[in-house]
């Protein structure tokens, strides 16, 4: 395939991946909060816990992007930092009952937004195509400058 004459696969995965920033954005909208921010208490609500740090290669987004965000969501009482038992100078971010509150009334919206992308496909289209992503990430973790896999530090 010509690339000057088709557009690459990359581009098309960047439009859709765009396209559904968007959609989860307005979705998200009501509940004052943006995709990061859902992300972060996403990931939290997975596992409890976890160090800016760790929470920042989840996400992909810079450490400074995340203290921004864990502040932010700190200064809702969405989330509460608290030193680790062990390693003192490391917070663990964990959700308060409020931030579990509003993640399953935004989580349910992206459900939503999720669901209609998947009902787009049959059900072993949806299957076939998750396969095929999983084989992207993984021929794109193989190139040098890969992040690398996220530890639960």
């Amino acid at each position: 395939m010509d690339p000057s004459k088709h557009e690459r696969l990359g581009q098309h995965i960047k439009r859709v991946e765009q396209e559904l920033t968007s959609a989860k954005h307005a979705v998200l909208r009501p509940f004052k909060i943006n995709v990061p921010q859902y992300s972060v208490l996403y990931a939290l609500l997975q596992e409890p816990g976890l160090s800016g740090s760790v929470l920042a290669r989840r996400c992909m987004v810079t450490p400074q992007t995340m203290s921004s965000v864990l502040s932010t969501l700190e200064g809702r009482g969405l989330v509460e930092r608290k030193p680790h038992p062990i390693h003192s100078h490391i917070l663990e971010a964990r959700l308060t009952r409020t931030g579990r509150s509003l993640l399953q009334r935004a989580d349910a919206a992206v459900e939503e937004v999720e669901r209609a992308l998947t009902d787009h496909f049959e059900p072993d289209e949806a299957e076939r195509f998750l396969e095929q992503l999983s084989r992207c990430s993984k021929a794109l973790a193989t190139l040098p400058g890969a992040p690398a896999k996220p530890s639960s530090s």
